[in-house]
């Protein structure tokens, strides 16, 4: 998967099918899935920040999609309760955008009482960073009519993310919404990685590897306001991280064919980044550092 596909590919659905090669059935599932979400924001909005960064929702999905549907465990999710702890402008934000990504793990794994839950907290941090306009109380009464329906869940949760991430750009909040996005990431590369356990040539594993040009991406957005002492803190962490994803392997990815009008064409493979059990190790306790630096846990 070439750097460039990520960025000329608007939101991630897209990102999906290109990094999902060589499974018919996961391509065509989360292109379906996806589009029924995401697709209508890239028309409704604006923001450069949705063509440079998935909603955290999307890696999550394909996870669930690849084998992960049964799960239900929150043991590792930032518990409800730590909100409290969160007193500062930095913690405030960092943590809005890992609840909102909480939140849309407990709707695409249908652990719906769970969603309810988080959308307290989600509302309640919201409406101290300045988005309490996104985050409408309303919205509790959907959740809660829709607790056993998970595509709805999903689609309300992302609504509820991106409507947060277009009010603090409205406001003209460009500090605010470049840790809201940090959070959100870290939690879903968090989350994620304590899903997906190392094998070779796994779907998934490929798919995080991937994520190096997710987060190259976000920390040419973060860049954009290191004026801020507390982005510029963060984009330190996310550096650190991009170091151990650096030392991940590329090699050139096998050529496909593809059929268009009756014909055959065969497409370039372009690089495909090849990680190791160590790389992979090495990521994950990255990730876990800096998540549990930004949520005060151990």
């Amino acid at each position: 998967m070439k750097k460039t596909k990520f960025l000329l590919f608007p939101f991630a659905a897209a990102l999906f099918i290109t990094s999902c090669g060589g499974n018919d059935k996961a391509e065509d599932a989360v292109g379906t899935d996806t589009s029924s979400v995401a697709q209508p924001k890239v028309e409704t909005s604006v923001s450069e920040t949705f063509f440079q960064v998935p909603s955290p929702g999307e890696m999550l999905t394909f996870i669930k999609m690849v084998g992960g549907a049964k799960n239900k465990n929150i043991g590792f999710l930032n518990a409800p309760s730590n909100e409290k702890n969160y007193v500062d402008g930095k913690s405030k934000a960092l943590n809005f955008g890992i609840y909102s990504t909480d939140l849309s793990y407990c709707s695409i794994f249908e652990i719906g009482s769970e969603a309810i839950k988080y959308f307290a907290t989600v509302k309640k941090m919201g409406d101290e960073i300045g988005v309490s306009s996104a985050v409408k109380p309303e919205i509790l009464k959907r959740l809660q009519s829709n607790v056993g329906n998970p595509d709805s869940l999903a689609v309300i949760t992302d609504d509820v993310y991106f409507s947060s991430f277009q009010s603090l750009e409205d406001s003209k909040q460009g500090p605010t919404l470049a840790l809201v996005v940090a959070g959100g990431w870290i939690e879903s590369m968090f989350i994620a990685t304590n899903l997906a356990k190392y094998e070779a040539n796994s779907q998934v594993i490929e798919r995080l590897a991937d994520q190096k040009y997710t987060l190259e991406n976000m920390l040419e957005f973060l860049k954009k306001h290191q004026a801020d002492a507390n982005v510029a803190t963060v984009k330190t962490d996310f550096e650190a991280l991009l170091g151990e994803f650096s030392k991940i392997s590329e090699k050139d990815a096998e050529a496909s064919k593809t059929k268009a009008e009756g014909k055959s064409k065969l497409l370039s493979g372009g690089k495909q980044l090849v990680i190791s059990e160590e790389n992979y190790k090495a990521i994950v306790e990255k990730v876990k550092n800096i998540r549990n630096s930004y949520t005060l846990t151990k």
